[in-house]
């Protein structure tokens, strides 16, 4: 497989990755605790939608840079609180 053709399948899976938060978000949940201990359904979604985003970001060629660089910002974020929250 080429390496377009590997970013586009990975921007594939993040983008249903993200839209299961929505079909199953309790898969989810232990795993937003973590980072988001109140409102955690609320930010399971939110995640999702993020996740839903960056994933077809990664698809599309135009927008690949600018989902890259809100896949770093999106770690950085979620690490950022898990750490606070310990």
């Amino acid at each position: 497989m080429s390496a377009e053709g590997l970013i586009k399948l990975t921007g594939v899976a993040v983008a249903a990755t993200g839209l299961s938060h929505f079909v199953r978000p309790q898969i989810y949940e232990s795993l937003t605790a973590s980072a988001f201990p109140t409102n955690t359904l609320q930010h399971t979604y939110i995640d999702g939608g993020i996740e839903t985003a960056i994933g077809l970001g990664l698809i599309a060629p135009k927008t690949r840079k600018f989902a890259v660089a809100g896949l770093l910002a999106y770690g950085a974020y979620l690490g950022l609180n898990v750490a606070r929250n310990r």
